[in-house]
């Protein structure tokens, strides 16, 4: 068992196994934009389904057939290479007429629509996406599998950042605590992003794999910080007995500590829960300060909304969307455990 699995191993023992990503189109993510283009401006917007790409590479890609800075160009979020996968990139060329992207890509990389619009497309600027998961060489207890679909439809799953958060064993994580301890100047602000969100996203999964062991992780506590379903809108505990119902109908969800500077929002035993595991971790939380991040918050339950599943001899269908910076293998691990099957990267 590796350092990821064995310290977010707190669910259920798996009711199935089987094999993930064996071709691409058996791991489909279609981006959900969070808002319409204007039609105008100097950003060409584009849409692309890629099949086997690294998103920060077709970044390069685009800059260089725009042949414009890569800074120039943008997208909301990184998406998984092994995978076909839709997503907007921006690209900023004002007075310049967009070239024929279509002719100069390849095939891996199909433009699905082309716009305009007044402003960069920034990272976050998703409502969401959607995704579509074959599941091959399936075994277990369909029919608990069965009823766990069911309860995970309707009260969602713990809010863990995925493994690929962290890197191939685990390496972002282990070059932030490298980067902290030695104290180097880090001049890629790419690399500096990634090793800072690593470092953080542990600390969160640690807090929210210690409510699961509680049992609380979804429920109204004490001390808790709430978050507005759908929105990062943040407020406390201030006794309200409505807070509970409210949690139960995943109208509020409880929220985990993002490290960083400033005082943590929480109170009473969560906060002491919260304080403890930033504890264990000092050399992380000591980084997290000393870089400038400030204390944020991130929901504990992820609902999982449009959630449909199908068994087919030994097959697995499953089609679900999720909110934007949550990850679908937190989904697939509440039902067993899945082999990556391992696709020789090209890029």
């Amino acid at each position: 068992m590796n350092r990821f699995n064995k310290a977010f191993s707190s669910k259920a023992d798996a009711l199935l196994s089987g094999t993930i990503r064996s071709q691409p189109s058996d791991f489909k993510v279609d981006e959900i934009a969070s808002f319409e283009p204007s039609g105008t401006g100097e950003h060409v917007f584009i849409q692309i389904e890629k099949t086997g790409e690294n998103t920060d590479w077709v970044a390069g890609l685009l800059a260089k057939i725009a042949n414009v800075p890569k800074r120039d160009v943008s997208y909301a979020g990184m998406k998984d290479r092994n995978a076909i996968t839709t997503q907007w990139f921006s690209v900023q060329m004002p007075g310049k007429e967009a070239p024929d992207w279509q002719q100069q890509l390849p095939e891996s990389i199909k433009v699905l629509q082309q716009t305009r619009h007044n402003r960069k497309l920034r990272r976050g600027a998703l409502k969401g996406n959607r995704f579509t998961l074959v599941i091959r060489d399936v075994k277990g207890d369909f029919e608990m599998a069965n009823i766990l679909c069911e309860k995970i439809k309707a009260k969602g799953v713990p809010n863990y950042y995925g493994e690929q958060r962290f890197g191939h064993d685990l390496y972002n994580l282990k070059s932030a605590e490298n980067w902290f301890k030695a104290g180097f100047k880090l001049k890629s602000r790419s690399k500096r992003s990634i090793f800072l969100s690593a470092a953080r996203s542990w600390i969160f999964n640690h807090i929210l794999s210690q409510r699961v062991t509680e049992g609380n992780w979804n429920q109204a506590q004490a001390g808790d910080v709430f978050m507005l379903n759908g929105s990062q809108s943040c407020f406390a505990n201030d006794d309200d007995p409505s807070l509970v119902e409210r949690t139960q109908q995943q109208d509020i969800h409880p929220t985990g500590a993002l490290w960083g500077k400033g005082e943590l929002l929480t109170t009473g035993h969560i906060a002491i829960l919260e304080q403890e595991i930033g504890n264990q971790f000092d050399n992380l939380t000591t980084g997290l300060i000393k870089y400038d991040l400030k204390q944020e918050r991130r929901a504990l339950r992820l609902p999982v909304n449009q959630f449909n599943v199908d068994f087919d001899a030994d097959h697995l269908y499953l089609s679900f969307m999720l909110p934007a910076g949550s990850f679908a293998t937190v989904v697939l691990r509440e039902l067993g455990t899945f082999t990556t099957y391992k696709i020789e990267s090209k890029r």
